[in-house]
């Protein structure tokens, strides 16, 4: 397990599955805000590919998030788009709706940077995030990440067109101290 201050990162287990499913993929308007298209549902005994990981896909490594203090799941957390080549990836994190507002993100992002720069050797990560979505853009910007750009209208959501902020992290400029 990769361990933050408050929270760990560790392998998903089955019985995470109909939590995270419920709590976060079961809902329609929370959904189509993380996903890149539109919300779908998903059978309860299907291989849900947003919950079910493949360990086969080098692309992507997928984390359940649980409190360092007692083992409650918290949510969900990825490196995705892994490219060993230009050694950058893209960190993406959910959190159930009840353990949201407590600092959990912050440090998800910490591990996900300890992870992405320390473990994989990467030299950049990146996150996109809805330009509403403070939280993200929040926790983000607590672990060094600088905005680099808005992709204007680039997120069909719930009926509507949204902006995305891009943020990115060097390895040169990160500092693991930095959530304070």
């Amino acid at each position: 397990m990769l361990r933050g201050t408050k929270v760990g990162l560790r392998a998903r287990h089955e019985d995470d599955i109909p939590i995270l499913r419920t709590e976060l993929y079961d809902d329609v308007a929370g959904s189509s805000r993380a996903e890149g298209g539109p919300w779908r549902p998903i059978k309860p005994d299907a291989n849900d590919p947003r919950l079910v990981v493949d360990d086969e896909n080098p692309g992507v490594v997928s984390f359940s998030v649980v409190e360092l203090e007692g083992g409650t799941l918290v949510g969900t957390a990825n490196l995705w788009g892994i490219d060993n080549h230009n050694r950058c990836a893209h960190i993406g994190l959910g959190l159930r709706p009840s353990c949201r507002g407590k600092g959990y993100g912050t440090d998800v992002v910490a591990t996900l940077c300890h992870y992405g720069f320390v473990v994989r050797g990467l030299q950049r990560l990146q996150i996109e995030t809805l330009s509403d979505n403070v939280a993200m853009l929040r926790s983000a910007e607590r672990n060094g990440f600088v905005r680099e750009g808005v992709l204007r209208s680039s997120s069909w959501v719930m009926g509507e067109f949204m902006d995305e902020v891009l943020l990115g992290l060097l390895v040169q400029d990160w500092k693991p101290d930095s959530t304070g």
